[in-house]
């Protein structure tokens, strides 16, 4: 560059003090970041009949004196650009989610974020969301990254700023305090959609408690697991765990579905339980929970990864475990036994070197069983219904429904063809369980075999404006915390285990059921004895007759 075009360059550069770049951020923030806020609050201004204008134009004003006192508390020299920055970009990502998904971003969706893998995370991407977020935040960060900012540092202005904004702030709060109360009362869910404070203090928590929590003691529990004496005639059990990924209850022809989504399983004598509630609206806690001896209600994620879960205890009493993965993880569950990870580097018939259908599992599976001595089970975990690009879950072959939508921003599809392609992907997981019981009936001459699956959490489609999941769990739509779980057992297995198939159905249909019945009803298939267990959390326990043995 020549002096000259340099010369230039800095005369129209443009100059600002830290005091007006505070303002023009929280203005931003105000007018254009909390669009998807203002949205959500007009929907629940309308749904409560209780419109009021005056309120609902109070709240820009509102946003930006809140994010006007946060940014001049943190605008100081040497940190207000790069911090600007980060906030910038972040809150436009948030922004995307709350606006497109209808859900906010909590400590649950913090926590994915920093869990998953890569191919999950850019499942998310489209040129819709990059759009999004190039326009909303990566410009306004050029911006702020070419603004020069003059060295004047202001107190008194700083203080006269936080001031007027919290007078103006009671101002509001004091005219309309009664409206105010009434929709945070029916609408708490409105706090955690206003961009940045939700997600920074959702942020700080996840990180905290990750990462500069005291250490906490790891505790055994169930030590006194034995598996209750048998025949030693008798056939050694096969169990196989599938643990779905996103599938709702709601979509599942088994369970009162119009639709043929499950065409294979309805074939194979299986039982379906019609009302199971997940403990989580995302994987990172359901499946911790699921396993671990802590109800939902008890639930801390601090606990349950210090102390003994299910499959812990079933290694200790003796049985055979491995853990076969194809979607993110097993969520520090299975750390203690054998795993096996699809590779979706490879190309072939399941796999595409990005990802693999979930009958890849299927593969060395026969050989699997022949390492594994005794009693074994295997907890095979599905990519399942996995969105938002539903329409990369099944192969061609099983696309049953169409239109479906191919594209990631589902959001931007059609309800016809957003429905098509996730009740292709429950219908092409029914495909893969029939396989496995299918597996499962050809080695019943040397095994006692079972099949249970279970959804980790559901997923919502649009309905009243929300998509995917992720919704703390009080007011999250039941469409997020209803899941499918059926069972299949061989005539071996029902004769060894005593079970009332009659009876069991009967149950299926009538009780209702949590995810905290599975770490009792693993334990008590597989006839483990110890003192944590609870008869009255094992779903199979009621049609077992005369099975205590010593």
């Amino acid at each position: 560059m020549d002096l000259k075009s340099e010369s230039l360059s800095k005369k129209i550069r443009i100059k600002i003090t830290y005091f007006k770049l505070t303002i023009l951020i929280a203005l931003y923030y105000a007018l254009v970041i909390n669009i998807p806020f203002y949205v959500q609050l007009y929907d629940a201004l309308e749904r409560s009949n209780s419109m009021n204008i005056g309120l609902f134009l109070c709240m820009p004003i509102f946003i930006f004196l809140i994010t006007n006192i946060l940014f001049s508390l943190i605008s100081w020299p040497y940190i207000t650009k790069p911090l600007f920055i980060f906030l910038l970009l972040t809150s436009s990502i948030v922004s995307y989610v709350i606006y497109n998904y209808g859900i906010s971003v909590d400590y649950g969706i913090i926590q994915n974020a920093f869990e998953t893998d890569t191919g999950e995370a850019a499942s998310y991407l489209s040129f819709y969301s990059v759009f999004w977020v190039a326009i909303t935040g990566i410009i306004p960060s050029l911006m702020v990254a070419l603004v020069k900012i003059r060295p004047e540092i202001s107190v008194i202005k700083k203080s006269l700023s936080i001031f007027v904004s919290v007078l103006v702030i009671l101002s509001i709060v004091f005219f309309y305090f009664k409206d105010l109360s009434y929709i945070g009362r029916k609408n708490s869910y409105l706090k955690e959609m206003i961009v940045p404070t939700y997600y920074l203090s959702s942020s700080y928590k996840y990180i905290k408690n990750t990462y500069f929590s005291s250490p906490v003691t790891y505790k055994k529990i169930g030590e006194d697991a034995k598996q209750a004496i048998k025949d030693p005639s008798q056939k050694p059990t096969l169990f196989f765990f599938v643990l779905g990924e996103t599938a709702r209850s709601q979509n599942y022809q088994l369970n009162g579905y119009p639709r043929p989504t499950n065409e294979y399983t309805s074939k194979q004598d299986v039982i379906s339980f019609r009302d199971v509630a997940s403990c989580g609206t995302a994987t990172a806690v359901s499946v911790p929970c699921m396993f671990s001896a802590l109800s939902r209600d008890e639930y801390k994620e601090s606990v349950a990864k210090h102390q003994d879960n299910a499959i812990d205890i079933l290694k200790r009493a003796g049985i055979s475990l491995l853990w076969k993965e194809n979607d993110g993880g097993d969520k520090d569950v299975a750390n203690n036994i054998t795993k096996t990870t699809l590779n979706r580097e490879v190309v072939n018939e399941f796999c595409n070197g990005n990802s693999c259908y979930d009958m890849a599992l299927l593969d060395n599976l026969d050989s699997d069983i022949k390492n594994m001595e005794g009693d074994r089970v295997i907890f095979i975990h599905l990519m399942g219904s996995h969105g938002p690009n539903y329409f990369k879950r099944y192969p061609d072959d099983q696309k049953k429904f169409t239109p479906d939508c191919q594209r990631n921003d589902v959001e931007n599809c059609s309800s016809e063809s957003i429905i098509n392609s996730y009740d292709n992907t429950i219908h092409y997981t029914d495909f893969v369980i029939s396989k496995l019981i299918d597996k499962l009936k050809g080695v019943s001459d040397q095994y006692n075999t079972s099949l249970l699956y279970l959804s980790d959490h559901g997923e919502s489609l649009g309905e009243n404006g929300v998509f995917l999941h992720g919704l703390p769990y009080a007011f999250a739509p039941i469409y997020q915390t209803r899941v499918p779980l059926m069972l299949w057992m061989s005539d071996g297995f029902k004769k060894t285990k005593n079970i009332d198939q009659t009876c069991l159905k009967n149950e299926a249909q009538n009780s209702n059921i949590s995810q905290d019945y599975i770490f009792h009803s693993l334990l008590g298939i597989m006839d483990v004895k110890t003192s944590t267990y609870d008869q009255e959390l094992d779903l199979y326990k009621k049609c077992r007759k005369n099975n205590e043995k010593g």
